[in-house]
């Protein structure tokens, strides 16, 4: 952990605090251990190479090691759909689909490198598997429910392409069930370990659709303006560079990711979860939404 829960604390939880750059933190909060849930990271899009390598790649490692030292025989890795996105629509696919072949940005890239190196460290001594947990959300949500509301607030909010574009997501407590579903696997299903896994509500929404609703829970008008994909597209490409050539940190208010994102389909076949996990969405959209907009 990066700062101690007073929640979990509560609740008894034994907590150690450690950044995942610090080899020696991570590999101590690994002894004593039967299984590790991988889910720490650094999410985003935009930021320096060096600060998602040394975090989501460079960290992973040491969670690897960790997991060696102390002979932790079980580790589930959080992963993301990302690692196969190269701006293209994704339509129903399945974890056949390769590696995407150029990166819209470092998360994604970073995450693929972590996510192999948990799949090839998968043996005898330890056994490992990802997950691929699309769009997180829920009561409590820091990032992606704040994100969309703060640039509705400030008028910042375009809808990208054509408004026809379908998405997967997946509510919190479904992810979080998922992630002890794969660890009971790891222990009865030795055909999991080596294996990454696409999860979510299977229940793909209208993107902008759904973005109309969590607005709507906020109180806050449906989205009026919208931006072409091509011209976003161009738009971001732009701002990209003019951010990467005056080395500006914040955010541009458009890049090709978010473009893409925003955009085009993605959504996943998730047979695979179901099947080899016993993965089922137990929180639907609908009781999902109402769970969100009784806490808001």
């Amino acid at each position: 952990m990066r700062r101690d829960d007073v929640a979990l604390r509560n609740l008894g939880v034994e907590q150690h605090v450690a950044d995942l750059r610090d080899a020696d933190g991570v590999i101590a909060a690994c002894r004593g251990i039967e299984v590790v849930q991988h889910v720490a990271g650094l999410a985003g899009i935009w930021g320096p190479w060096r600060d998602y390598y040394d975090v989501n790649v460079r960290g992973t490692e040491h969670v690897l090691a960790g997991c060696r030292r102390h002979g932790v025989g079980r580790l589930v890795f959080t992963s993301s759909p990302s690692v196969t996105f190269d701006g293209r629509s994704q339509e129903g696919i399945d974890e056949s689909a390769p590696y995407a072949g150029r990166w819209l940005c470092h998360y994604p890239h970073s995450k693929a490198l972590a996510e192999q190196q948990v799949l090839a460290a998968a043996g005898s001594d330890l056994r490992t598997c990802s997950l691929r947990p699309h769009l997180i959300w829920g009561p409590r949500d820091q990032h992606l429910v704040p994100r969309l509301l703060d640039r509705a607030r400030r008028g910042q909010l375009r809808r990208i392409g054509n408004g026809a574009n379908r998405i997967d997501t997946i509510y919190v407590e479904n992810a979080a069930e998922a992630q002890l579903l794969a660890a009971d696997a790891l222990t009865a299903k030795h055909e999991v370990s080596g294996q990454a896994y696409f999860i979510s509500q299977d229940e793909p929404v209208n993107c902008w659709g759904w973005i109309d609703e969590l607005l709507a829970i906020a109180g806050l008008p449906p989205v009026q303006k919208s931006l072409g994909l091509g011209m976003a597209w161009r738009i971001g490409t732009v701002l990209e560079t003019i951010h990467k050539t005056l080395c500006i940190r914040r955010e541009p208010r458009m890049t090709r990711f978010l473009a893409a994102q925003l955009g085009v389909s993605h959504y996943f076949d998730i047979t695979r979860a179901k099947r080899d996990l016993a993965y089922r969405p137990r929180v639907s959209m609908a009781e999902g939404m109402q769970r969100l907009a009784d806490t808001m």
